[in-house]
């Protein structure tokens, strides 16, 4: 949902940009402002003049085949208007595809040279699995409002503007990566106005998570001591029909609060050529809402937004089907990111496991793999992992991704009416 700025315009269409120059010395706090001027639109009026009485007295009268004929004609032409329509509607079904909401989709320059921020230095993103108090829209607003900010870098395009939403105080920010994708400088807007040059920490390509940094010496401009950051809440405990809220930038209007609902949970979605597994909701996201929170009732950011169907037939034509990575993925990703600079795999367990009226059931352990070195077997049921309670297969992952290729991993397993252990040697990443 980054947006950037096109060459072409309509026609007669006159406009004026203001963009605030990068630099901090001579930098304007006012943000990216577009003024349109349409030209005046004026009713176009046809005359019909009827012929003078009596001059064509003498033209014969049609014959009632001429009529019928034109009747056939009328009815093949709505026939025919009504087919192209139909075969239209077919073509945009068909055409309908899920993309980042941002305006251009083919990026020539992928490269990033906005000054770089170094990794490894102790930052980390923190979910909590606490829900805490459920509030009003307007509370929602109030506490979350302050951490969003409106992304925008300077590319080779153009300038591409998304949101970002700040998780530490000191400064650091999440938001998509296609949002910098291409970018060579980037500042964000506080909610009050007030811009900060931002650095580049890491950026994952296939989850589209960016880590942006703000530095010190741009921090020391701020009257604040410190930035406002926003909570993050466990998407795992969202159920379908939670009421949510998105807060962004939508076509440039900073600070943009909409709601609605989670739609679907774990929605497994093909976005520009990869699949990922989304929540879904009805809260409305445009262009600028690309890298911005989606908020629990309970003030807590649960998702980070990424996508909305659109139609290449006609682009406001789906509505109500937006997208946002879960919270659950944010941890392991963005502390990932934090401290080596990429996405390090997930392990390998090597086990296919459901849920019943019993608990986790060992359904299939595939060969070759850690669990069948360990002595996992099929008819198992899964009690504890690494000392924590399972319940489901929401309880496994989550201990999983606090894993890596190389640990070791502690299964309590009831097996009829024993409980015995198996220690996996997670030497295997997933896939």
């Amino acid at each position: 949902m980054g947006e950037r700025e096109q060459a072409g315009r309509l026609p007669g269409e006159i406009v004026e940009v203001y963009r605030p120059p990068l630099r901090r010395e001579a930098r304007d706090p006012r943000e990216i402002i577009e003024v349109y001027r349409q030209p005046d639109r004026r009713e176009v009026v046809e005359v019909y003049r009827r012929p003078v009485p009596g001059r064509r007295a003498d033209r014969p009268r049609p014959k009632a085949r001429s009529r019928r004929y034109g009747l056939y004609c009328f009815f093949l032409c709505v026939g025919l208007l009504v087919g192209l329509t139909a075969a239209a509607k077919a073509v945009e079904v068909l055409r309908d595809q899920l993309r980042p909401e941002t305006e251009i989709v083919v990026h020539e320059r992928t490269e990033i040279t906005i000054p770089s921020w170094p990794v490894d230095q102790g930052a980390g993103l923190a979910v909590s699995r606490e829900p805490g108090e459920i509030l009003t829209a307007q509370e929602v607003y109030r506490r979350l409002n302050p951490a969003v900010v409106t992304v925008q870098c300077l590319t080779g395009e153009g300038v591409s503007i998304g949101t970002g939403v700040i998780f530490s105080e000191d400064g650091y920010i999440l938001t998509n990566h296609h949002v910098v994708r291409g970018g060579s400088e980037c500042y964000v807007t506080l909610d009050s106005g007030y811009s900060l040059d931002v650095c580049f920490v890491a950026g994952d390509e296939n989850s589209d998570l960016a880590v942006l940094k703000v530095p010190p010496e741009e921090l020391a401009l701020m009257p604040l001591p410190a930035l406002p950051s926003a909570p993050f809440g466990d998407s795992e405990q969202l159920e379908v029909g939670d009421p949510v809220y998105a807060i962004g930038a939508p076509r440039r209007l900073r600070g943009t609060l909409t709601n609605g609902i989670i739609s679907a949970i774990d929605r497994d979605i093909e976005v520009e050529g990869r699949t990922m597994t989304l929540l879904q909701t009805n809260a409305a996201l445009n262009s600028g809402n690309s890298g911005g929170p989606l908020i629990s009732d309970r003030g807590q950011v649960v998702g980070i937004n990424v996508a909305k169907y659109m139609s290449d037939w006609n682009r406001d034509s789906v509505e109500g089907l937006g997208f946002a990575i879960p919270s659950a993925q944010l941890e392991r990703i963005v502390n990932d990111l934090l401290k080596w600079g990429e996405v390090r795999p997930e392990p390998r367990l090597g086990v296919q496991v459901v849920t019943d009226a019993e608990g986790l059931l060992v359904k299939i352990v595939d060969p070759g793999t850690a669990a069948q070195r360990a002595g996992v077997r099929e008819g198992d049921y899964i009690v504890a992992a690494q000392g924590q309670a399972v319940e489901n297969t929401q309880d496994l992952f989550r201990v999983r991704r606090t894993l890596y290729v190389g640990d070791t991993l502690t299964l309590t397993l009831r097996r009829g009416g024993e409980t015995v252990e198996a220690v996996l040697e997670l030497d295997e990443a997933a896939e």
